[in-house]
């Protein structure tokens, strides 16, 4: 990716760098894991519900790529998520795409049903319109690209309009991790990771961790971490600050992968509807491009429903399990889950690539393609 011209230091590097102890004699190079619950009075923090010193070097580090004066995590993505849900007041708007990651979409129809907040959906894509939507409302909700659709959005000018409406904005940016995209720099105040998957990269824990650049905003949100005890152990801070330090060379090859099984799916006489930003004919092409770059996410369609469950039951180097960002590839049908989107096509099947070599995953994809559709 670019230098970084603020910092002189491009991103592959800084996630290298950052969050580490300072350079004295004797020092270790990485910081330690700090396991206490309690604190000697008069410092910060004083309980382990506040704060602790493995958080602040994994903060520091996502702050740091993400452009952001501080960083927060939390005990997963969706804690992370319903942080921020929690700066809406009682009856606010929220405005939201219709077809956002599939637990995020139920925790805003669950505050909407239950009369929480009102909740108004918007198609996703280059040229959504949201100026309607946006009257009245008190946060914005972006995904781009969005779970599991690969929809596209401009994020610069619907950041502009809600800010116009006085709206907050918060980006989902878990697809294209810290490494690919900075969506504060676009003009949202919010940007949200499951830290998870990319950034923690291998599978082994849950954490969440939002990012901002106004200090009051950080303050509320903190505020609804203690306050709701959504904390992260030191444990899984240190592994997901080890996974930050891997970030870019995974990503790197995350997104070659993803452009290999991309084409050879789109080129497969059995497989229909392939998904993915990095093609040129994909409506957010250009925008993706711009901002995201193409995403390490790939999704088709491929016979009836059963078959395409089946294609997922039937790889041995794909791993047929939800979830993303991982080193591992994984493959799933996302209509199995009753809580998606009701017009999902029940046939799409979602890839997370991984970073395996691409010809061997793709001989155990179009091998389990081969057998299962007819």
């Amino acid at each position: 990716m670019t230098d970084d011209s603020a910092r002189g230091l491009a991103p592959s590097t800084r996630a290298v760098t950052t969050g580490r102890p300072a350079a004295e004699p004797g020092a270790p190079v990485n910081p330690p894991i700090v396991m206490s619950s309690t604190y000697h009075a008069g410092g910060a923090p004083e309980y382990g519900r506040e704060g602790n010193p493995t958080w602040w070097a994994f903060e520091e580090a996502v702050a740091d790529l993400e452009g952001a004066a501080g960083a927060l995590c939390f005990a997963s993505g969706i804690a992370a998520i319903d942080a921020v849900l929690d700066l809406v007041p009682a009856g606010g708007v929220v405005v939201a795409p219709a077809h956002p990651y599939s637990n995020t979409r139920a925790r805003l129809h669950e505050l909407h049903t239950g009369g929480r907040i009102v909740l108004r959906e918007y198609v996703a894509g280059p040229d959504a319109d949201i100026a309607e939507a946006l009257d009245g409302a008190h946060l914005l909700w972006v995904e781009s690209p969005t779970n599991p659709l690969l929809q596209v959005s401009d994020v610069v000018a619907l950041a502009r309009h809600a800010k116009a409406c006085g709206a907050l904005t918060a980006v989902d940016s878990t697809f294209s991790s810290p490494y690919c995209a900075q969506p504060l720099t676009w003009g949202a105040d919010i940007v949200v990771h499951s830290a998870t998957k990319y950034i923690a990269g291998h599978s082994d824990l849950l954490m969440g961790v939002l990012a901002a650049q106004d200090a009051d905003l950080l303050a509320a949100l903190k505020f609804r971490r203690v306050m709701n005890g959504s904390v992260s152990s030191p444990f899984e801070a240190w592994l997901a600050l080890r996974g930050v330090r891997t970030l870019a060379v995974r990503m790197e090859r995350h997104l070659a992968n993803a452009a290999v099984i991309a084409e050879r799916l789109r080129a497969h006489p059995k497989v229909d509807g392939v998904r993915w930003p990095g093609f040129a004919d994909h409506p957010g092409h250009a925008l993706a491009l711009a901002t995201t770059g193409p995403c390490a996410i790939v999704g088709f369609e491929a016979g009836t429903p059963e078959q395409a469950e089946a294609i997922c039951q039937s790889t041995t180097l794909w791993t047929h399990a939800t979830s993303i960002g991982g080193v591992e590839s994984l493959i799933e049908r996302r209509a199995r889950y009753a809580f998606e989107h009701p017009d999902l096509p029940p046939s799409l099947i979602r890839l997370s690539v991984g970073i395996e070599d691409a010809e061997d995953l793709w001989h155990d994809l179009e091998g389990a393609i081969d057998r299962c559709v007819p």
